[in-house]
């Protein structure tokens, strides 16, 4: 979940691109952040606690003038914290114990508190609480004149996951790199290169890139890239190019990346969609499943896996499968899956979501399942992913960066996706070709309903005002909606630090209406779906114990807007992509509210974007 980059070069200073990188990552990590820089003197370490702008206002004074052109090969890294507190001495870069290499690492080392023992044993002294130091020192322990194969020896004895990068003043010039299960990539420059854990990092200075893979090691000099595998046999990896620019990841005018990426939704849904729909057929076009229709046809069980936000996409997903194509689904929490003994078997599809298709648990259930014998397939937003590689088959997003560590616009591509992929089930079985162009028909005019959603943004934020100092707020919503309301109450958890609650709307009466009172608003998800006539009755019980109550309501459902005290009208769409236009009027409530809150939006207090530990 940390952010790392590194940086070599014949001529170029490391330390612009380096801090440019750490700015570009912080959404992994903002707990602390530091460099190691590598010069004729030898390795020079900075590093502070906090943001990405308080190390850059350390390295401004420390390296004044053309002092930071002498450095041209470094690594940075900003933590977001596993093991020991966010301190200076927590804080990557670590070195070895003679101090002559620095290493910065993501990840976690399973077996850290045996290693530390053993090196213990042998006169190591330990200055931080972390798994990350451990290693710096058992690299330092096998350096014997080879750094390469120092780093090979000493992570063939790491149990766990890890991303690396280290420098060493005894191998000038020479940056290691290495991952399993902790994504890196190589940007391949002129006369330079940039490793990074996204290609965010990269984008400004090439669109050239190298994927590695899980027990790569990569040697990178001024001269060239040279990739291993841990037992040293040569590994050939294809330069990809990235199809996004450093346009992409500028906010843009927008005050925030997450409004932005709001405000995209109807442009990245556009490009989930675009090629995929069969409007003659009715049908979807997804030839990255990989799957023939006598395969499909066979598919007796849905298992959709995900955490966070991509659960509850999950979750829309169950009453998509069921209810278009008579396939039995279930929703599965990820870190939980592969821990339960899953059925799992030849005649179920596994369905795999993550934005980043690098989520540590989710990778963990996407292996069970293979090991299992089920089909699985994944949907990713990210081209050349751990999840998509492994899975072979599913649905790119196609959604663009995210950058906002809350997720917005990938719910709604994911919600997307998985629509399609059921219209598409659906008409394997009993979904008739007249509903299935209907489907298609309203799927290509969501882009456009969302817009209309985005233009009532200044109306939100009106509603927002009235309840932007609750401290409690409950969501409510039946069916496919029921799923949304948990999604809406995860965003203003996140951004807006409110304890929210989200209940399927029968449940309230079952024990937490007893909390309900004057100071706690509760959001209605009151879209014209089946169950809204019991949503209904379940805002009079909320009303009755004086709750004010927002309700999300369908244009024209003048009864609906009577039954709430504040009333966000969305545009009338099918109930099955009834979610995507629901759900983007809540992101803009949250936005709204924590902007009002004076909340750190973007970066919320304890949170990163990609979880790429267990």
């Amino acid at each position: 979940m940390c952010g790392i980059v590194g940086f070599s070069s014949k001529d170029t200073s490391a330390v612009g691109p380096l801090l440019n990188g750490l700015h570009r990552l912080e959404y992994r990590g903002y707990d602390s952040a530091g460099v190691a820089l590598e010069g004729a003197e030898g390795i020079k370490i900075y590093k502070q606690t906090g943001k990405v702008a308080k190390l850059d206002a350390l390295l401004k004074k420390a390296l004044p003038g053309d002092e930071a052109q002498k450095f041209t090969i470094g690594i940075a890294h900003t933590r977001w914290a596993t093991h020991g507190l966010p301190t200076v001495a927590n804080a990557h870069p670590h070195v070895s114990g003679d101090g002559s290499l620095a290493l910065v690492h993501n990840g976690i080392i399973e077996n850290h508190a045996a290693l530390r023992a053993g090196l213990e044993k042998r006169g190591a002294k330990f200055l931080s609480q972390t798994d990350t130091e451990v290693l710096a020192h058992l690299v330092g322990a096998f350096d014997k004149g080879d750094l390469f194969s120092a780093t090979c020896e000493a992570l063939r004895r790491v149990e766990g996951t890890y991303g690396v990068a280290l420098i060493s003043e005894k191998h000038p010039g020479e940056m290691i790199v290495a991952r399993k299960g902790s994504p890196l990539v190589i940007g391949v420059g002129e006369n330079e290169t940039v490793v990074a854990s996204d290609v965010s990092a990269i984008v400004a200075y090439t669109r050239q890139v190298i994927y590695l893979k899980d027990g790569d090691v990569a040697r990178i000099t001024p001269d060239g890239i040279e990739i291993r595998s841990l037992d040293f046999a040569s590994v050939s990896r294809e330069v990809q190019e990235v199809d996004w620019d450093i346009g992409s990841i500028e906010k843009g005018g927008y005050e925030h990346f997450m409004l932005k990426e709001i405000f995209e939704q109807p442009d990245a849904l556009q490009n989930t969609i675009r090629g995929r729909l069969d409007s003659r057929d009715g049908t979807a076009i997804l030839s990255g499943l990989n799957l023939t229709p006598r395969e499909l046809a066979a598919v007796r069980r849905i298992v959709v896996i995900g955490c966070g936000t991509s659960l509850h996409a999950g979750m829309v997903g169950k009453y998509l499968f069921e209810n278009l194509a008579d396939i039995p689904a279930s929703p599965e929490q990820a870190a939980e899956f592969r821990y339960s003994n899953p059925i799992v078997g030849p005649d179920d599809l596994v369905i795999a979501l993550s934005q980043s298709g690098e989520t540590a648990d989710t990778l963990a259930a996407v292996r069970e399942s293979i090991r299992k014998g089920a089909l699985v397939a994944s949907l990713c937003n990210v081209v050349g992913s751990t999840i998509a590689r492994e899975t072979g088959r599913g649905v790119y997003l196609h959604a663009g960066p995210e950058i906002s560590v809350a997720s917005t616009k990938a719910f709604t591509a994911q919600v997307m996706a998985l629509c399609m992929i059921a219209l598409k089930l659906g008409r394997t079985r009993r979904l008739s070709r007249e509903d299935g162009i209907q489907l298609a028909a309203e799927i290509e005019r969501i882009p456009e309903l969302i817009k209309a959603v985005l233009a009532q943004s200044k109306t939100i934020e009106q509603i927002a005002e009235k309840y932007a100092k609750a401290n409690d707020m409950f969501f409510i919503g039946r069916g496919i909606l029921y799923p949304t309301a948990l999604e809406g109450a995860l965003k203003i958890k996140e951004i807006a630090y409110v304890h929210a609650e989200g209940y399927q709307a029968a449940e309230l009466k079952h024990g937490p209406i007893a909390l309900l009172r004057e100071e706690t608003p509760v959001v209605a998800l009151l879209a014209d779906v089946p169950g809204k006539e019991k949503t209904l009755g379940n805002v009079q019980e909320c009303r009755a114990r004086r709750a004010p109550v927002i309700g999300i309501v369908t244009e024209g459902d003048a009864a609906a807007a009577a039954a709430v005290d504040d009333t966000i009208f969305i545009p009338r769409t099918l109930p099955s992509l009834s979610p995507i236009v629901t759900v983007v009027a809540l992101q803009l409530f949250a936005y709204h509210v924590a902007r009002l809150r004076g909340c750190e939006i973007d970066q919320p207090r304890n949170l990163a974007k990609s979880v790429t530990v267990e």
